[in-house]
């Protein structure tokens, strides 16, 4: 696998996540701040949340009935026309989400975030194409690894963008909310060039598609017959539920604990980007040579637990930046140490499906958990980190368990035979 290819994959990936470190901040201030006029004057505060978590949760739970799909797709017509595919369609939502904050119509914003999830399936073709150009598994964890820090940088890219392109203290009169959403649409068309000039498909093989509703249930279920997969499933679920309650509730936090604003919530997607880039392109392989699997896996979920519990008791915002880095910091290395057990727990021919099958947990785990900690969110602003915690602890038991199969030991040296 060339440079360029590798360059692309990550771009393409970056492009994608931006979406969420940009948007995150955004939505945070237009459905939070009353001065920001894009809700009516008289929202209550309760209802500002859950509408913050419907639009956040309407984004996953679209992503998770697209990437069942997409994943299939991409076995079936090739990695490059399904990437293609999934970049015209975050164009697309770009385009309505532009309107939608022109107009102040929180529908229209929903409808724009459902379009961008429904076509945000890049991360897991892009993971295939990762495992479809390794020549081992210690070049496939280094190119699983590259994907995280290509949804790193998205991570600290969107907050930028987002942040520098909508101060009008940095740009003058140029800057506005709807700013960075231009930004965005410029990036994805770079992205789309690049897979024309430099992607090429490296698996030659296609498996026939159908188009069968009960997929998104049969994808999932699919799992029970993978038994490796089977045993890795619990801990995974539990780690993304914590993951994912954390990063879309955290700006949401700030906002209501402390006061902040589109600038500070910039500031969290920024510490949590530069923690997951700095680990994930440095540190994985270091960490998987000096360190077993489990311990790695171990380690971070305790963290987990104990990092999101400091952030509910931090009396100062500032203080919340040191759990909110070694969160992402540890992840950083767990992540694709995750996805590269799913990766050899399954045959060549499987790939996109249990790459899609990761994605679609964390989407639907992002979805739900968004749709539930709005309402949480009304009731104690701290209650979804306590979700983190508890989620946290429930990923350890799940490890620890794990470990008592023969084939889970081997697996986790890597001879899932």
């Amino acid at each position: 696998m060339s440079t360029m290819v590798k360059i692309t994959l990550m771009f393409v990936v970056f492009v994608d996540l931006i979406g969420q470190g940009l948007v995150f901040p955004i939505i945070d201030t237009l459905v939070m701040k009353p001065e920001s006029n894009f809700l009516p004057a008289g929202t209550s505060t309760a209802r500002r949340h859950f509408d913050y978590g419907l639009v956040i949760g309407i984004f996953f739970l679209s992503w998770f009935l697209e990437v069942v799909y997409v994943s299939r797709v991409s076995d079936a017509i090739g990695r490059r026309n399904a990437l293609l595919i999934c970049l015209g369609g975050a164009f697309a939502g770009y385009v309505v989400t532009i309107i939608a904050l022109t107009i102040s119509s929180l529908w229209l914003l929903i409808i724009g975030r459902a379009i961008t999830g429904f076509t945000a399936g890049n991360q897991p073709i892009a993971q295939a194409a990762m495992v479809d150009g390794s020549v081992d598994a210690a070049d496939r964890d280094r190119n699983m690894g590259y994907i995280v820090t290509g949804v790193s940088f998205g991570l600290v890219g969107g907050p930028i963008i987002g942040g520098v392109l909508s101060d009008k203290d940095l740009i003058g009169d140029v800057a506005s909310l709807t700013t960075p959403f231009y930004a965005a649409l410029g990036l994805v068309l770079v992205a789309i060039f690049l897979v024309l000039v430099f992607f090429r498909d490296m698996r030659t093989e296609r498996e026939p598609f159908v188009f069968r509703p009960r997929d998104i249930v049969d994808s999932l279920w699919r799992v029970a017959d993978q038994p490796l997969v089977l045993r890795i499933m619990p801990v995974y679920a539990f780690f993304m539920i914590s993951n994912v309650t954390f990063y879309v509730f955290i700006d949401n936090y700030l906002t209501s604990a402390f006061g902040y604003g589109e600038i500070g919530a910039s500031a969290v997607m920024l510490v949590i980007g530069f923690a997951l880039a700095f680990s994930s392109t440095f540190l994985v392989k270091p960490a998987q040579a000096h360190f077993a699997k489990p311990q790695i896996i171990t380690v971070t979920l305790a963290m987990m637990a104990l990092c999101s519990l400091a952030v509910v008791l931090s009396p100062v915002a500032l203080l919340c930046f040191v759990p909110v880095f070694f969160f992402y910091f540890l992840f950083g290395v767990t992540y694709p140490t995750l996805l590269g057990l799913f990766s050899i727990s399954v045959k060549e021919s499987e790939q996109g499906w249990v790459m899609g099958v990761t994605t679609a947990v964390f989407c639907l785990a992002g979805g739900v958990m968004s749709l539930i900690g709005g309402g949480l969110m009304s009731v104690d602003i701290r209650l979804p980190f306590f979700i983190v915690t508890v989620s946290a602890v429930c990923g350890l038991v799940a490890m620890y368990a794990s470990q008592r199969d023969q084939r889970m030991k081997r697996l986790m040296i890597g001879n899932p035979k």
